[in-house]
């Protein structure tokens, strides 16, 4: 996907649905999970709301947030997006340890 603009509905039922259109025009909608920032660059952590065959209903979406633009733009490196997850796992966790 190119950069994509973000479009949100903002209805309760839809927690948070971002529409972003793919290459061939296509809509495809995602439930936002998480914003995280790692190394001073922000991060969207999308999961699909329509799974299909080409993103799976537990699959994780990784975009860079360029606020300025409000766009998401998409992650080549898959070095980088594994750090992304990984760095977001250890927040989850260490909220949770917080929380406990």
């Amino acid at each position: 996907m190119d950069e994509n603009k973000i479009n949100e509905n903002t209805e309760e039922e839809d927690n948070e649905i971002i529409e972003l259109v793919d290459d061939f025009g296509k809509v495809l909608k995602f439930k936002l999970l998480d914003v995280t920032e790692y190394k001073g660059e922000k991060y969207t952590l999308l999961l699909a709301a329509e799974p299909n065959e080409e993103i799976g209903e537990d699959e994780i979406v990784i975009f860079r947030l360029n606020e300025v633009n409000e766009t998401l733009e998409p992650i080549e490196e898959e070095s980088l997006l594994e750090e992304v997850f990984e760095f977001y796992q250890q927040e989850v966790e260490n909220e949770e340890i917080e929380e406990n």
